[in-house]
């Protein structure tokens, strides 16, 4: 090959980058409000659709007249009421929560260890909160009322599998795809086998069949109780990492050029696991084990906004919030006999893109 054409291809290559540079900062000008249009629109069709078919208008006006406290109109019965609002609102809001919290914490993961595969169900920090909240439901280790207890013993595994798997991965030196893959599968399956061995001591049918149906993931048993910690939490961690764009940028640069711009690389690794920890944490005490979610989101956003933090984290967090509530969605409607356990649904849709980031390319992660 002579001088011209590599200088040829050279040209070509910087021309294709700056189309798509160009068309990512064009896409991603509008992504945020078409995403939050498309999340409304996926909330309504949740709630409208299942087993029993609800008008949107009757959706509608059941939410207006529960918020404005205004009378309900006779059209819409007390059943529909009921199913609208005490059934089908909590779910979604809890569907679009959970959706919301794993897709940013894969994203500020996969920014925090470099890694384009990192994601807490890959990386097995949902299995040990999955420990502790299955712990906290079969014995009895309760820290006052349950919805209190379950959070912190879910919390407290998430935090050990964290560490567990960055120690295995060697934090010390550079941590490569493989060995962090393989950390996660190690300690992901010794959480599983610990959570089952909790599941089968426990002695009770009913109880053992609820903890088996909640490890594969579920938002059957959402109530408006259980809204509180999921709200306050994603919210939180949404607004801190909102405000950290500049440090994730760098991350994802390496750490030599985070050290550069002065930002303490290795500190601020620590602080994105332990709230990515308390994330999924939360999260998992509430649904249980929902996979791949964390991997899906953040690489489709990168495609569409981009990889600067701060056109992707809200499109992350809106991304996830749809993709789980129109998955939830299938989940109710897909089997006429019940639900299907939504975490079912996210790895059958997850696992294909994971065996391509792993064996294949992934060059749009950091540039």
């Amino acid at each position: 090959m002579n001088d011209v054409e590599i200088m040829t291809r050279q040209q070509r290559l910087q021309e294709l980058q700056t189309a798509t540079k160009h068309r990512t900062e064009t896409v991603g000008s509008w992504a945020v409000p078409v995403l939050t249009a498309f999340l409304i629109c996926a909330i309504v069709a949740a709630i409208a659709l299942g087993s029993v078919t609800i008008p949107a208008g009757h959706v509608l006006a059941v939410i207006s007249g529960k918020v404005m406290h205004t009378p309900i109109p006779d059209t819409v019965g007390p059943a529909m009421t009921d199913i609208v609002w005490d059934i089908r609102i909590p779910r979604v809001i809890l569907a679009a929560l959970v959706g919301a919290g794993l897709a940013l914490s894969g994203a500020v993961m996969q920014a925090a260890v470099q890694n384009p595969l990192a994601e807490p169900f890959i990386l097995g920090i949902a299995s040990g909160a999955s420990v502790g909240a299955v712990m906290a439901i079969l014995l009895g280790f309760l820290l006052g009322a349950a919805n209190v207890g379950v959070p912190i013993w879910a919390f407290g595994g998430a935090i050990v599998a964290t560490l567990a798997v960055m120690a295995l991965a060697g934090m010390g030196r550079r941590i490569s795809t493989v060995k962090l893959v393989l950390a996660g599968a190690v300690v992901s399956a010794l959480c599983t086998a610990l959570s089952n061995f909790v599941i089968y001591m426990a002695g009770d049918a009913e109880g053992m069949q609820s903890a088996a149906f909640w490890t594969m993931g579920s938002l059957a048993d959402a109530k408006w109780s259980m809204l509180l910690w999921p709200t306050l939490v994603v919210s939180g961690m949404t607004i801190y990492f909102l405000s950290q764009v500049r440090a994730l940028d760098a991350l994802l640069l390496g750490e030599e050029m985070a050290i550069t711009l002065g930002i303490h690389a290795p500190r601020k690794r620590y602080i994105y696991m332990a709230c990515m920890a308390l994330l999924t944490g939360v999260l998992v005490s509430q649904c249980g084990i929902i996979g791949f979610v964390g991997l899906v989101i953040p690489h489709m956003s990168r495609a569409l906004v981009g990889v600067g933090h701060k056109r992707l984290l809200p499109a992350v967090a809106l991304g996830g919030a749809i993709f789980l509530v129109l998955a939830d969605l299938l989940s109710r409607v897909l089997l006429p006999a019940g639900d299907l356990p939504i975490g079912i649904l996210t790895a059958l849709m997850g696992a294909p893109l994971f065996m391509k980031l792993l064996f294949g390319s992934s060059r749009n992660f950091g540039g």
